[in-house]
């Protein structure tokens, strides 16, 4: 590659199937209007430098390497956490395709992305699907190579239309679906203010016992009946389904009887439970009641798909 190249992915909501999709659940997820752009300059240093812009252009992470001590035999990765889990990921990229970062020179590249840290709409999984179309890889070999995780953000990255995903036999399947509620103006994202950690949410899921077959059959019905819904009440009364079946799995309350109880529509946690985004359904009253409680961030539907 001895020309700058560009490339972006979508950020990513799994609005049904958390933790279920990781053992094969049919779930519904939507790429968010918000990514991360990644731009790559040639340089004629042997060098590989790092920027990493946050949403307001300023840079959170800079590092210099080496382009030669990249992939020695023995990699030491740095104490610095960021740096250490950059290098394993191009690592990765690297025994996917020994041709990548082979040729003579350098590279500077800059990476944005649009939304903030912490609102987890994947800033690990758009910087994996960024760094798989530069290494010309396939990005969920990447992602199972240097993370781990069912691979539905890498999916929302790399599609603009909701999509149904789902593993069968270790292998994504992905169909992007109609999804566009006639109800959608009564849809609020909230961001709950606090970062969740997903692997930790993981290992809690997999420490629990539960009838895994029939977890992954009832969210794949409900997820399919989600897809199937014109009317907002029935698409309320799936999600407090949804709520209560992962609830009883987990053993962790509900995010309505934990910290909205008095809220008058239907929430619903996405993803990891405990932080990042909630689905409410609503009125012109849901801003303001999610504002009183402290919480600023609250996103109309149509605002934050893509």
């Amino acid at each position: 590659m001895n020309d700058g190249h560009n490339f972006y992915s979508h950020g990513k909501l799994l609005l049904t199937g958390e933790y279920a999709v990781l053992d094969g659940a049919l779930s519904l997820a939507i790429p968010t209007r918000f990514g991360q752009t990644m731009k790559i300059e040639p340089l004629k240093a042997p060098y590989l430098k790092w920027r990493s812009l946050d949403h307001n252009g300023t840079p959170w992470f800079e590092a210099s390497f080496e382009r030669d001590s990249l992939f020695s035999n023995s990699p030491r990765y740095p104490d610095d956490a960021v740096a250490a889990t950059l290098l394993k990921l191009l690592g990765a990229a690297k025994k996917l395709n020994p041709r990548f970062l082979a040729d003579a020179g350098g590279y500077a590249v800059e990476t944005f992305l649009e939304f903030p840290r912490n609102w987890g709409l994947g800033s690990s999984s758009t910087l994996i699907n960024n760094m798989a179309q530069w290494a010309q890889v396939d990005a969920f070999q990447l992602l199972w190579k240097g993370f781990s995780g069912s691979g539905y953000d890498i999916a929302c990255a790399r599609n603009h239309l909701p999509i149904a995903y789902q593993v069968i036999d270790k292998k994504p399947a992905v169909e992007t679906v109609a999804f566009n509620p006639t109800f959608a103006n009564k849809l609020f994202f909230v961001h709950l203010e606090k970062k969740q950690d997903s692997r930790e949410g993981i290992r809690r899921y997999r420490n629990l016992a539960h009838d895994k077959k029939g977890l992954v059959d009832q969210v794949s019905a409900l997820t399919r009946d989600v897809l199937a819904c014109t009317r907002l009440y029935d698409f309320e009364q799936l999600l407090e389904r949804h709520e209560k079946l992962i609830s009883d799995t987990i053993q962790l309350p509900t995010v309505k009887e934990s910290l909205f109880p008095d809220y008058f529509g239907t929430l619903k946690s996405l993803g990891a439970w405990g932080g990042d985004f909630i689905l409410a359904t609503g009125n012109e009253d849901t801003p303001p009641y999610f504002h009183g409680k402290g919480f600023k961030t609250v996103i109309p539907y149509p605002k934050m798909i893509a």
